[in-house]
């Protein structure tokens, strides 16, 4: 069928979505802000105990309904209620990501240009830089976050196997390229091995609570989970289609970027004698400043890996919207091509509403309860929907669904051990491990 992904194709999309700015910018600095290997090993244990779990869970859903978020619920719970109707609030959270996330892809768009010109060469330099993009230059972020919504809208007009499958099937594999080739010259650093100790050699006196609920909440956000894009896609899969497997190989390509990307942004810091708790700016403005230090070189390693988190985030933002389409188009009866323009009209002057918020001219105007837009849509959809969603996906699993048909759905493709952890983890241990993220966030713990 033209609009089913192929097994590969699944892995790629899925394998698209997860690996995106989580892992090659906020992944290093998080591990950086948290001493590096003990983090590393805690935030792997939280990928597979938690992570994975719910990953399997919105598979199951997507896989046995073959439909939209909302009735892939209705048609997986044990009596078909319709009111689980209500789940398909998570397809708002996708496109308020979407919103947000396409501005941040827009600034970065703009760096892969700059850096063809002059790199900044220092930190006071590369900041004014960066503070001068995000709160007054208006027209290049209306321009950069213009070119990211249409190109995100350009691909998913083209429906799952023509759009999704076939960008992923270029950009992913050119994304690998380009990280092969950062780590090959990381490598032939002398940084490198003091990098890999960072990362690989634990100093537990650098863990606290912060740092497991900071692991926790990575491991949860890097999977796109809670947004819908899973169980959509998986929704595209065919039914024999092994989906243990296939999220197990998708766990694993996410992680290995995240690490690849840890080991290519630690060995450049630490060449330069930079420090590792970078923060936030590592990308913006750490970075532009050494690689201006390694002249022509680094201009091509800064155009590189900016190129690389463009392709990451563009396979991410396409993710994003497909939860939605899909809502509308079926349950709404839309053609492919008015839910596209109507989501995209939603995420694309939603975008603009955020990017403006942040600006000296406009920011006053649009602060709402002590957070401007921009950062309201980020801690609405990822600090409040997100893990709302993932702990209906695991109540309704382990309590509102027939167990045996589950254990069916698992067992002709694993072993009822694995099902059986898998069960366990998804009743009790992760709605409680979830709910202790959402409570900390929310400031109530």
């Amino acid at each position: 069928m033209k609009n089913r992904f192929s097994r590969i194709g699944f892995i790629l999309a899925a394998a698209g979505s997860a690996v995106g700015l989580g892992n090659i910018w906020k992944f290093p600095y998080i591990t950086g802000e948290y001493g590096g290997g003990a983090f590393v090993l805690v935030y792997l244990l939280a990928i597979m105990f938690i992570g994975l779990t719910v990953f399997l869970a919105e598979a199951v859903i997507g896989q046995n309904a073959q439909a939209n978020v909302a009735t892939s619920f209705i048609e997986t719970s044990k009596s078909k209620n319709e009111n689980w109707k209500i789940a398909g609030f998570m397809i708002a959270t996708g496109l308020i990501l979407l919103s947000f996330y396409s501005v941040v892809l827009g600034w970065i768009l703009s760096y892969v240009f700059s850096s063809f010109g002059t790199l900044p060469a220092d930190a006071k330099t590369a900041g004014a830089a960066f503070d001068t993009l995000i709160t007054k230059d208006l027209a290049t972020q209306l321009l950069y976050h213009t070119l990211i919504a249409g190109t995100v809208i350009f691909i998913v007009l083209k429906g799952i196997k023509d759009g999704i499958e076939k960008i992923n099937l270029i950009l992913m594999p050119f994304l690998g390229i380009i990280l092969i080739g950062l780590l090959m010259y990381a490598i032939s650093l002398d940084s490198f091995s003091k990098a890999v100790s960072f990362m690989f050699v634990a100093d537990w006196s650098k863990i606290n609570s912060d740092a497991l609920l900071a692991a926790l909440g990575q491991a949860f956000f890097t999977l796109s989970l809670g947004v819908g894009t899973i169980l959509t896609y998986s929704a595209s899969l065919p039914k024999e289609a092994n989906f243990v497997k296939s999220s197990i190989m998708v766990a694993l390509v996410d992680t290995g970027i995240a690490l690849i990307a840890g080991l290519i942004i630690f060995s450049f810091l630490f060449e330069a004698g930079a420090p590792s708790a970078a923060g936030p700016g590592l990308v913006f403005i750490s970075l532009p400043v050494i690689f201006s230090g390694w002249g022509l070189l680094g201009k091509i390693i800064a155009i590189s890996f900016f190129v690389a988190l463009v392709f990451a985030g563009i396979t991410s933002a396409v993710s994003m919207i497909e939860p939605s389409l899909m809502f509308f188009i079926e349950r709404f009866k839309m053609t492919r091509k008015k839910a596209t323009l109507l989501c995209g009209s939603v995420f694309y002057l939603l975008g603009i509403v955020a990017l403006l918020s942040m600006s000296t001219t406009y920011g006053s105007s649009l602060t709402f309860f002590g957070k401007n837009a921009f950062d309201l849509m980020d801690f609405a959809s990822s600090s409040v929907m997100m893990p709302t969603a993932a702990i209906v996906i695991c109540l309704f699993l382990g309590y509102f669904v027939d167990k045996t048909m589950l254990q069916e759905k698992f067992t002709k493709h694993t072993s009822v051990l694995f099902f059986n952890v898998w069960y366990f983890l998804i009743r009790y241990v992760v709605p409680i491990a979830i709910t202790i993220l959402f409570l900390n966030q929310l400031g109530l713990i």
